[in-house]
């Protein structure tokens, strides 16, 4: 990731700047406010605002709930007990915005997550910059045998080489030719005087989609973990798990209490149906079940051993 100098000075304005609030505040996540966090080659997120913190889920948990809430007696308690229950609507008095530099590809995947605010640069207004999205060698792989849209072996040698060179080459040879089509430079100057560029808003579709976007994203608390929850997991596209990462580190940092609680309920929990359910009883107690007693499809029975890791029950 390299910002340009213009990118920088604001950051530094960004961070010098305080002003003192009676609203809550989040120590951890005040340290790295603003700040361009990288991501793949050429991408970034940045924390530019929130509102609230784990006492604001606390506060309005207790005001929704009233005297039921009394029985618990600490706020990490409490939190604990609203994702345990699924009781959702307090995660959502807390906001979070972010400004992030992405890969359209991945934008698009993303936004596919339709519970946030969203404003995305405007390449009918602006140029977009001339940066792409390359793989490193170790994320090209073959499409996979068993699962559609999944990664299968990594690429090797020559092949390798030649598709990094394919992406490479068509992400510059399309953005040359959007310029010629502006007739203008990405740094504004004008190739041709004699001529007329074509609309941006025309020319834009010639551009690859590793092109860099970037957009501003603001959600709720209990969004965002929704959001997570989905884009953390080993399952989720690489590039994508990539900024899912920084952000959930920013979520520890943001509200420690309900991060625990999201990592211990939701991240590393295991929703199991009813009769998933009796096959567990069943073991548990000592007796036997087959796939066809419990009713449930060979991936079903498969996936449901894997998660209590029962590698000796898995069929083949």
């Amino acid at each position: 990731m390299k910002l340009t100098k213009e990118q920088i000075d604001q950051i530094k304005n960004q961070q010098s700047q305080s002003n003192n609030t009676k609203r809550v505040t989040s120590l951890e996540l005040e340290k790295i406010l603003y700040e361009a966090l990288p991501a793949l080659d050429h991408g970034f997120v940045r924390v530019v605002d929130y509102m609230g913190d784990d006492t604001s889920i606390v506060q309005s948990a207790r005001v929704s709930y009233g005297k039921g809430t009394k029985q618990v007696s600490t706020d990490a308690g409490l939190i604990k007990y609203l994702m345990r229950h699924w009781h959702s609507t307090p995660f959502e008095m807390c906001e979070i915005k972010y400004h992030v530099k992405l890969p359209i590809f991945i934008a698009r995947q993303w936004i596919r997550h339709r519970t946030a605010n969203v404003n995305e640069y405007s390449a009918r207004y602006s140029i977009l910059d001339k940066e792409f999205y390359l793989p490193s060698q170790e994320n090209l792989a073959a499409q996979s045998k068993i699962n559609r849209q999944g990664r299968g072996e990594v690429l090797q040698g020559k092949q390798a080489e030649e598709v990094l060179s394919l992406l490479k080459n068509d992400a510059e040879t399309t953005y040359q030719n959007y310029e010629k089509m502006l007739n203008q430079k990405y740094n504004g100057s004008t190739i041709d005087e004699s001529k007329a560029g074509l609309a941006r808003e025309l020319a834009r579709m010639n551009l690859t989609l590793n092109t860099y976007t970037q957009w501003y994203w603001k959600t709720d608390l209990l969004n965002l973990m929704n959001f997570l929850r989905l884009r953390v997991d080993r399952h989720a596209q690489y590039e994508i798990r990539a900024y899912a990462d920084i952000m959930l580190d920013s979520l520890k940092k943001w509200v420690p209490i309900t991060y625990e609680a999201f990592m211990d309920y939701r991240v590393g929990g295991y929703e199991v149906s009813a009769k998933g359910k009796k096959v567990l009883n069943k073991l548990i107690n000592g007796e036997k079940i087959s796939i066809e007693e419990s009713k449930l499809s060979k991936r079903e029975w498969n996936e449901l051993m894997n998660s209590f890791e029962l590698k000796d029950k898995l069929i083949d």
